[in-house]
């Protein structure tokens, strides 16, 4: 075996460690370190008890998301937990002089949306958050994963992590997609197969000509559910697709910067030859539109297909849960709610996907249909681009940036035992609201939903 032969991920990851513990954990190097309003405040309140400054505030980025209304937010918040924890968040990154993106600032969004869009996220770094979506940011060829509260506070004090690094994986998908297939559709097949543990203790590369024709916000959807399958993070190599999406961004490097940094990003993919620790292969031409069935995002099927029979108890619950029993075709499954949003799903050209399959169209009487953009830039190029038009003629309502309906933190709730077909990454029990049921589906497969009032496979073949 050639050890001179690195991945991605040995790369980066190498060039991160400050020391290395004999026979035990390294501490690793934080280039970035995102924040919002619900992981935060112990971190901040451990530092202040142990009498120790933020070390590097210069690093830290913050914004509001998991907790804010998505109508008026010019207001104040109604929800006192959710108003506390927002305020706790300002007060804290005013004392630090830490940058905050909060309520009514031109940036504020979902943090794993704002980072890319502006710039702050880029190859080659590494990027932590309290939150397990961090694995958002790998689409850049960045190590960027989710930590705890204690570890929010380790990289407060010391900018810096104790880890035992993970072991390489590299999923490779090749071929020609079928039409109708979106990335979110790539890594829900991935993760059907594999289970919601197949990744457990690696990190995971995605590579093939699939991933590589994806655009930067596809490539953020399958790295952002990356999580979903166990694995610590995922990541795909940069290339000119991403040097072309960082270039020119607010927090971009600039002039002689961007030149060094272009040719070191250049330096990052994988070498020829390199060993994974796990190599997996799928056929792009397998993968139709998919959604979920049960409560974990390995439950999922191709629209084309009916509800499985359980294969244990923990299946059986699921389906219980979900009201569905084995043999049942999807278009029986009855759709109140559509939300399309999240730091999955949120992105412009998820909602350019979705109003362009919606124009002319009347979404069905029944159902609730929620377009919520994940940033405040969103939220202008909708409106630019009219897209606004389109969605209200077609009668879904458009609200304010935030986390919204993906978790119940918030006050877009779904009722108890009603459906919601949703582009978000999580369908566990009451994860948008007691006793509600979650279908995960693409931006394509949610908004004809939403005109159906049912799930349905694609007739066009074009």
């Amino acid at each position: 075996m050639d050890n001179s032969k690195k991945t991605l991920f040995d790369k980066v990851w190498d060039a991160h460690v400050v020391d290395t513990v004999p026979d035990g954990p390294q501490i690793i190097y934080i280039d970035k370190h995102l924040i919002h309003e619900v992981t935060s405040p112990q971190a901040f309140a451990e530092l202040e008890a142990r009498n120790l400054d933020i070390f590097r505030p210069k690093q830290i980025v913050a914004t509001a998301d998991h907790n804010v209304p998505t109508l008026n937010q010019e207001q104040p918040i109604r929800d006192e937990l959710s108003r506390n924890q927002v305020e706790q968040l300002t007060a804290n990154c005013k004392k630090n002089n830490i940058e905050l993106f909060g309520l009514g600032h031109p940036y504020q969004g979902i943090v794993h949306i704002i980072a890319p869009e502006l710039g702050v996220t880029q190859p080659g770094m590494s990027i932590v958050c309290g939150d397990s979506h961090t694995s958002t940011h790998g689409a850049f060829g960045a190590i960027a994963f989710g930590i705890g509260t204690s570890q929010v506070a380790q990289v407060f004090a010391s900018q810096c992590l104790l880890l035992n690094k993970p072991k390489s994986m590299r999923i490779t998908v090749s071929g020609k997609l079928n039409p109708n297939v979106q990335p979110k559709d790539v890594i829900l097949y991935i993760i059907s197969k594999i289970g919601t543990d197949g990744g457990t203790g690696y990190f995971c590369e995605y590579a093939g000509n699939v991933f590589e024709e994806m655009s930067m916000e596809g490539r953020m959807t399958v790295c952002n559910m990356s999580i979903e399958m166990g694995a610590r993070g995922g990541m795909i190599a940069p290339d000119e697709t991403t040097f072309d999406y960082v270039k020119g961004k607010t927090y971009a490097p600039k002039g002689e910067e961007w030149t060094d940094k272009l040719a070191y990003w250049k330096t990052l993919p994988t070498d020829k030859g390199a060993v994974f620790d796990k190599e997996l292969t799928f056929n792009a031409a397998d993968i139709f539109p998919m959604i979920t069935y049960g409560t974990n995002p390995g439950m999922g099927i191709s629209v084309h297909e009916v509800i499985p029979v359980p294969q244990n108890e923990s299946e059986e619950k699921a389906l219980k849960y979900m009201g569905l029993k084995a043999g049942q075709e999807v278009s029986g499954i009855d759709v109140h709610h559509v939300f399309i949003g999240s730091c999955t799903n949120a992105r412009i050209e998820d909602f350019r996907s979705a109003a362009q399959y919606i124009k002319g169209k009347t979404k069905s009487e029944t159902v609730k249909a929620l377009i919520v953009p994940g940033s405040q830039q969103v939220v202008k190029q909708i409106y630019e681009e009219g897209l606004d038009k389109i969605f209200s003629e077609a009668g879904f309502q458009i609200r304010q940036p935030g986390c919204s309906a993906c978790l119940a933190m918030n006050d877009d709730k779904i009722p108890e035992g009603e459906y919601c077909v949703s582009t978000s990454n999580r369908n566990f029990e009451g994860r948008q609201g007691q006793g509600a049921r979650t279908i995960l589906a693409s931006p394509l497969t949610a908004a004809k939903a939403a005109i159906e009032g049912r799930i349905s496979a694609f007739e066009s073949l074009n």
